[in-house]
């Protein structure tokens, strides 16, 4: 008879977490997941997953559990949740973009419960994790990551170990920085092109030919163009991650101008109400009456 597969847990069943379930399914993993909003749970077993009650179900039942949540406190607070359920020799792999500091203490706390913790952070949205393309960088202990290799292989096939716990949550403000900034680039070149009386998507048709040419024009350029602000990443989780990257560059004593400025749009974006639309829509920083400030 064939074996049973290996059930993996997965609690937060947000835009990211959906997508990692998927992918999970289709590498022939068996899911249990569960998320504080009862329609995510009944959404996951439509596609094929078991739906949850509580967290602790999934510490009775699985031996590698995933967190995809929208920061490292509601992690901590999580964990701290289920912390008499943990089994010895469970791994987490987290996926939250949060705090390095507190990743690291949340590490040393699963330790003394004999459970094993992973950084897992995705660069790339819901939608690059469902094709593929989205590269996941680790932090932990390497025999750890040698241990879960076939579900880190199902959650992406781009893996980049960087070090300790708490380097793969650093390395990831890193990515955010620049993405982000990109993302606020193109969004001011298109209102320029626009306010000089050009077409945001023939500009974008143009410049996609040219030296200017980046990986943001194609997953956002159409997006903000159009004000399609369909969600592959919410502006107030992005949000979230700026005010951690001035926070960590604070901490280290590293100038951040630009990143202090993107904090001004995101902010700004999200006054206006767009805090739950995607990312693309810090356009509408740039758009936005002034007078309604």
């Amino acid at each position: 008879m064939p074996s049973q597969p290996q059930t993996i847990g997965v609690i937060g069943l947000g835009l990211l977490g959906t997508a990692l379930v998927e992918r999970l399914l289709e590498g022939g993993f068996s899911v249990l997941g569960y998320d504080v909003d009862m329609v995510r749970g009944q959404h996951l077993q439509r596609i094929g997953g078991i739906s949850a009650s509580r967290p602790k179900e999934l510490c009775d039942r699985c031996e590698r559990i995933l967190l995809s949540l929208p920061d490292s406190d509601i992690s901590a607070s999580v964990i701290e949740q289920v912390s008499d359920s943990l089994r010895a020799g469970t791994t987490i792999i987290d996926t939250t973009t949060g705090d390095p500091q507190q990743m690291i203490t949340i590490g040393e706390s699963l330790a003394e419960h004999e459970t094993s913790y992973l950084e897992a952070n995705v660069a790339g949205s819901s939608s690059q994790v469902r094709d593929g393309t989205a590269t996941v960088f680790l932090g932990g202990n390497p025999a750890v990551i040698d241990a879960t290799e076939s579900v880190l292989a199902a959650i992406a096939p781009k893996r980049v170990h960087l070090g300790a716990l708490g380097s793969a949550s650093r390395f990831k403000l890193v990515h955010n920085l620049i993405l982000g900034l990109h993302r606020a680039v193109l969004a001011e070149g298109l209102h320029f092109a626009e306010s000089l009386g050009f077409s945001a998507l023939d500009a974008l048709k143009i410049l996609r030919e040219t030296p200017a040419a980046s990986m943001v024009m194609a997953t956002k350029g159409e997006k903000m163009a159009t004000r399609n602000y369909d969600v592959q990443a919410r502006l107030s989780q992005h949000l979230k991650d700026v005010r951690l990257i001035l926070q960590e560059g604070e901490r280290v004593g590293s100038r951040m101008p630009l990143s202090e400025l993107h904090r001004q749009l995101l902010e700004r974006a999200e006054s206006f109400g767009f805090g739950d639309a995607d990312n693309s829509a810090i356009i509408e920083a740039y758009l936005s009456n002034p007078a309604t400030d």
